[in-house]
């Protein structure tokens, strides 16, 4: 049973979170609360995994067995209701790597490719990169809920040379699990109007007991023939280091596209370590797994509370998936320059600015509440601090 209240040194282990403040924020005093990865653990049967294969010693190359296919299979059956064919599985080092893939596998130069702004910022910096058109469909932001804007996006697959969507399900940054009505929309337009579909579903596993996630190829044999999915046990069991991800491609022709271009940029398969790793996690981490959730929704009561009670100023969109919270600081009335520059420089924490996922962003801060909760208490207590010095000078 992991104790995830262990608070766990991380300097000098080459984490980007930890070890590379300075480099990327230009200080060094801050708390970081920002990049998607977890300061806990993974679960014991993974590490013991890992020792058994350093005790072994050799470090050839390696290939993602039937008995890998199989654990992943398993998993989705029994966690997500979705039963796969092993010929559809596919693996990269990542899924942000997969999506680049799939941008340069299913579109050509100048093509369009959309997504739905605020959303995690390498989806636009994939297409951007990749030499693709972007489009938005920016979410629908209501009284603290996002909506997806149907209008709008049928106006655009109509009107515009778009061929690829990328979806992030659950949504990051704003934490919504998108319901089956809405994916069914979704997929009903991306079918009439020929749009191929990826979608990111690498948090699917960080599910509050509230919500139910649903994967869009579960909907119909149509939009599975047209999705790509891209699963891993990166974020689930804080894996992210050993690159390994899953990328589900149901359509034999566009997966054989798919790994020609695997092919053709000199990818063969995820290292020893991140094989070893999925297969334990998947076998064992179940109970793990239901644990941390109970210690994140923990987590999140605390930061509602305190909010609530210390910081009326700001605003918490509750996530209905992922450890990742969007905080509306609209009321403090600063633009997205000084809102970053007070976050950093006053109240000493690193958080992912809400600008980089989009203009849709701005006002918005980004806080990673996977952490012991004497973490997260810091944070909260400086911050507190930085906003009552503040609104005093400002008096």
């Amino acid at each position: 049973m992991n104790d995830f209240n262990t608070q766990i040194e991380r300097l000098n282990t080459h984490s980007v979170k930890w070890d590379h403040t300075k480099e990327i924020f230009g200080k060094e005093d801050l708390l970081p609360m920002w990049v998607a990865d977890m300061d806990f653990k993974a679960p014991q049967e993974v590490i013991d995994a890992m020792k058994a294969r350093l005790d072994h010693g050799v470090f050839g190359y390696s290939k993602a067995t039937e008995e890998t296919n199989e654990t992943v299979k398993h998993w989705l059956n029994t966690r997500h209701n979705w039963e796969i064919e092993s010929d559809w599985i596919v693996y990269t080092p990542g899924v942000v790597p997969a999506i680049s893939a799939a941008i340069n596998t299913y579109t050509e130069p100048g093509d369009g490719v959309l997504i739905q702004s605020p959303v995690y910022y390498p989806f636009g910096d994939m297409v951007r990169k990749n030499g693709r058109k972007l489009y938005k469909n920016s979410l629908l932001y209501h009284n603290g809920n996002y909506e997806m804007d149907f209008n709008d996006l049928e106006n655009q697959f109509k009107n515009d040379d778009i061929k690829l969507m990328l979806l992030c399900n659950p949504h990051n940054p704003v934490g919504r699990v998108w319901q089956a009505e809405e994916l069914e929309k979704l997929a009903e337009l991306c079918i009439t109007y020929d749009v191929l579909l990826f979608s990111d579903d690498i948090h699917f596993d960080l599910i509050y007991k509230r919500y139910k996630h649903t994967l869009i190829s579960t909907l119909s044999n149509e939009i599975q023939n047209r999705t790509i999915t891209g699963i891993a046990p990166s974020k689930t069991f804080n894996l992210a280091g050993l690159q390994f991800s899953t990328i589900i491609i149901p359509n034999e022709r566009l997966r054989n596209r798919f790994n020609t271009y695997l092919a053709k940029i000199g990818f063969f398969s995820p290292g020893s370590m991140g094989i070893i790793a999925a297969e334990a996690a998947y076998q064992h981490g179940a109970e793990w797994l239901d644990g941390l959730m109970d210690y994140l929704d923990e987590n999140l009561t605390y930061l509602k509370r305190f909010i609530s009670e210390k910081l009326p100023e700001i605003k918490v969109i509750e996530p209905e998936g992922t450890y990742l919270v969007w905080l509306d600081c609209k009321k403090l009335d600063m633009d997205h320059k000084k809102l970053e520059a007070f976050m950093q420089d006053e109240a000493k924490i690193a958080f992912d600015e809400g600008y980089i996922f989009g203009e849709e962003g701005e006002g918005f801060e980004r806080i990673n509440i996977a952490c012991p909760l004497a973490t997260l208490k810091e944070g909260m207590n400086r911050l507190e601090r930085a906003i009552r010095k503040y609104k005093m000078e400002k008096s």
